[in-house]
Formats: structure tokens, sequence, C-alpha cells
């Protein structure tokens, strides 16, 4: 099966037209679909293993990718730079609007200033401190220096998402970093496109002010997407809860095509898009979440499996040793000094800027971005690739697994915050109501919560408790429990309160009100 698809790959080169013979046939889509699913089933049980051994899973994709390559058992000859860029930015795109919907705007909020500033000034040291050290330490020339110094200072969006979110951090560090994250990839592709373009490059402030108009571009196309979206989706109605996350999906995807067709930050766009619609209370918000967190594991799979294949391991010898010296520059160096320069005007302890110097995770986001200067065929983008490569694998088994003993160390965890409280929500639009589905979890305080103590606003209520897998309909005194699946119906008036309500039982118990919980109830609300 694996010889019959490494023939087609080696028949259909790039810039080839095949014969009628060598076109993809029914034979070869069965072969094919039958390799990625299994690759697909063999990710998934990695994903397993990765999370009992600490390994990040991305390096078990890419070695899926490298065992199934021209040098694995697979025997796979795959050489085309093009193919993985344009899915990489694919899959990239798909893994910013499933970050910036799981991304909540309460944490984010006052982080922005100091996100924006790493995602500028920051960028811009590290690019600075890194080339130089490419240049005088790794004996590269300035152009390779340069795109280096680029490609790896970007903090990697899916790392980021799948690490921060497993390790107790405090919202106000996660925030920043998820932010940094999901803009920062705007403007280091802007840099690595202008130093892998033929010709010299420009002079700085047309550089600084190429990259100053494309985010703004950027930036204001993703907003009105995602507002025009998160406004539609809340006033249209659907025939089936199982399009609003394709929508939502597909709303966020525009984003990114709307601003590059612009001449934008296609990247910013679709993130900030997608934090609109994630904040937004849409219809069915858990199911869309869920849904677009599936294709973001897709994305990483596939980009990762993708990026391995590409990657000829027995030419990465030579490059080990300038991969390990520029990473030590990237991480001991470039970083924690991108860090501590941005953040200047902040006043934060040294413990946040150490986790925050160590928390810029890297992954297939840089190894993405080395192929742009491939295709542009600069004279030694083999070995920036290579480098790149190496670097990445290498420092991503240090930084990730020691991520969570370091910010124990620094007393930096944070395991006491409470969990939002996840709500669906369905509209019912002939009877101009809404109808909300919530569990309690494990660390709510609505367990042993009375139904009349919920004091829900007038226009909500109660109608349906399931548990453990029995359905009634609860009186005012009947006592939640942990596990409890609730229904609520709330008019259409009062369904944002009744939200709310519900989060504030579950932050501070029946007691929320007194406690002064945002979104407890004053008196004119009424109790029911």
């Amino acid at each position: 099966m694996l010889a019959s698809v490494t023939r087609y790959v080696k028949e259909k080169r790039p810039g080839t037209c095949a014969r009628k013979d060598q076109l993809l046939t029914v034979d070869h889509l069965n072969e094919l679909l039958l390799i990625c699913s299994l690759v697909l089933l063999i990710a998934v049980a990695a994903v397993r293993v990765s999370s009992r051994s600490g390994l990040p899973s991305l390096l078990i994709y890419l070695g899926i990718g490298i065992a199934i390559g021209q040098d694995g058992p697979g025997g796979v000859v795959f050489d085309n730079a093009g193919l993985t860029q344009l899915l990489g930015y694919a899959a990239l795109v798909v893994i910013l609007a499933e970050g910036g919907l799981g991304t909540k705007w309460k944490e984010i909020k006052p982080a922005l200033p100091r996100a924006v500033a790493l995602s500028t000034v920051g960028v811009a040291v590290s690019v600075g401190v890194t080339a130089a050290g490419a240049h005088y330490l790794a004996g590269l020339d300035w152009r390779q220096a340069l795109l280096i110094g680029a490609v790896v200072s970007s903090t990697d969006a899916a790392a980021v998402f799948s690490v921060l979110r497993n390790v107790p951090l405090p919202s106000r560090l996660t925030g920043i970093l998820e932010a940094e994250s999901g803009f920062n990839d705007a403007p280091v592709v802007i840099l690595v496109v202008a130093f892998a373009a033929a010709g010299p490059v420009g002079p700085w402030y047309v550089l600084l002010g190429t990259i100053a108009l494309e985010l703004a571009i950027g930036a204001a196309i993703g907003l009105a997407i995602g507002w025009l979206g998160a406004y539609g989706m809340r006033h249209v109605a659907l025939p089936a809860s199982g399009l609003y996350p394709i929508a939502v999906m597909a709303i966020a995807v525009s984003a990114y095509a709307a601003g590059a067709l612009a001449h934008g930050s296609g990247f910013l766009a679709v993130y900030l898009a997608a934090v609109i619609l994630g904040n937004a209370k849409l219809p069915h918000a858990p199911a869309t979440r869920g849904f677009a967190e599936g294709l973001g594991w897709i994305g990483q799979i596939g980009m990762f499996v993708l990026l391995g294949l590409l990657v000829t391991p027995h030419n990465l010898l030579d490059d080990i040793v300038p991969a390990l010296l520029i990473g030590l520059i990237l991480t001991i160096v470039a970083r924690p000094m991108s860090v501590f320069v941005a953040l200047l005007p902040w006043r934060m302890p040294w413990q946040e800027k150490t986790l925050l110097s160590w928390a810029g995770l890297r992954g297939a986001v840089p190894i993405v971005l080395a192929t742009i200067p491939m295709v542009t065929h600069v004279p030694g983008s083999e070995r920036v690739f290579n480098i790149v490569f190496v670097l990445v694998v290498i420092y991503t088994f240090v930084q990730g697994p020691t991520l969570p003993w370091l910010a124990r160390r620094l007393r930096l965890g944070d395991g006491e915050e409470a969990a939002d409280l996840g709500i669906e929500s369905a509209p019912l639009e002939r009877l101009r109501g809404h109808l909300l589905s919530t569990t309690i979890g494990p660390t709510s305080r609505m367990h042993g919560v009375e139904v009349g103590e919920l004091r829900m606003p007038a226009g909500a209520a109660v109608t349906l408790v399931v548990r453990d897998g029995t359905s009634f309909v609860p009186a005012p005194t009947t006592v939640l429990h942990r596990g409890d699946e609730l229904l609520v119906v709330a008019t259409d008036p009062v369904r944002d309160a009744a939200e709310r309500r519900l989060q504030a039982v579950s932050q501070g118990g029946k007691l929320a009100g007194w406690l002064g919980i945002p979104g407890s109830l004053g008196r004119r609300h009424g109790s029911h």
C-alpha cells in the first residue's frame, strides 16, 4: 500500500504534467483514505500516550511523518515545500480560529497592552538578538540569520493553546500568552516574507510601516467580520443545531481570506474574529467549541505529519550543533530579553516575567514559516529549514514538560480558581425564548443549593433536572448535586441575566448576591 503511494508521489512531481496512467485513480484514493484514517487513529492514541508521559504530542506526530517518509519504513518520497506551506497555512488558520473561540475575553482584556507589546517590540528584540547570535556565533550569513531569527521568534499558537490550558496558571498570565501567540504570527509572517523576497530588504522604516498597515487592515477586517457574524448568528435561527458550528467556522475563515485579499494580515483577522464569536454567547456555543477543537486537532495532526514527511533525517546531522547553539541563544538570551524589554512599562513580579520567558513555546508554525524561503528559492533555504526543524524538536523536549515544574517552583500555580460554568443555549424562535442547558461541575458551588435559592430572574425557570440518567421536574426545595444537568427556559429579554445568575451561583454559591459576585441579582429582578 505504501509502495503504491510512494510510486504515485515519485511520478507526479511538482510542476510536471502527469500522464493519464499516472492520475489519481479510485484505487489510489482508497489507499490514501486508508492511510490517512490509520494515521489519524494512531495520532489520537498518541494523545493518550503524550498526556501520560508528558511528551508533547507534536513530537509524536512529527515522528509519524518521519516514519512514513523516505528514511523510515514507509519509504514515501515527499519534497513539495509549496504544498506543505499551503496546507500549513490552512491548518494554522483553523488552529487560530479554534484558539480564538476558546479565548475568554475577560482574561485577555487586561492583558491586551502587554500582549501587543510582546507581539511587536518583543518580536523585534528577539529577531535582532537571535539573528546576531546566528551570524556571529553559528557563522550564517546575514540573510539566513535574519530568516531564522524571524521564523523562531513567534510563539506557536497550537503549542500554547494545547499546553497552557493544562497548566494551572493565573488567568492574567494565560491571557498574556494566549493573546501573544494569537497576535505575533502576523508580524513574523510579514518579516519572513520580506527577508525571503528577491533582492535587498528595503529600509527599516518602510518595513515597519508595511507591518503596521497590514496589522491595522487585518485588525479592522477581523473585528468587523466578527461583529457582523455574531450579530447575524444571534438573529438567525438555523434549521439544525449542527449548522451553527459550521457557520461560525466559516465566518472565522472568511475573515482570514478577506484580510489577506485586502493586503492585510489574515492571521490577525481570523484570530480577532474568532475571539468576538467565541465571546458573543452564540447559540450552541459549547458544541461550536467542540467542533472547532476537533478541526484544530486535525489541523495539528496533518500539519505535523506533513512536516515530518518533508524533512530528510539523514540531512539533519550537520545542522544539529548550529541548531543547539541558536536555540540556546533564543531560549536563554533572546526570549527573556524580549520579555523584559517589552514589559518595561508595566510593573510585574520577576517570577511572572521568568515564566513568560520560558513559556515562549515553539511548534509547527516556525517549521511552516521555514518553508517560505524554500518556495522562493533563497540560497541556503534547506539549511535554514533543517536548523529550524532540529531546534523546534530539541527545545520542545525541554520547554514543554518543564513548564508545569517551573510554575510550581515560582509558586505561580492557581489551582483554586473556579472553573467557568459551561452553558449551552438553543433558541426557541417561535416562542421568543431560549433553552439553556448546563451541567454542575466538580468545583461548582451550585452543589447543595436548592432550586428556589437560585433566585432566577422573572421570566426564567429551571424546568428539568437530569440526574444519573433520570429526568424529573424539580420543586423549589430540590437540592442540586454535582453532575446534575439543568434545563432552564428563559424569555428573550432575560436570557443574558439568567446566564449571569447561573454563573454567579456557580462561583459564589447561594450567597452570591451578598458577596458581590458579578451577575448577582438585585431586588429589582425579583425571584422565583
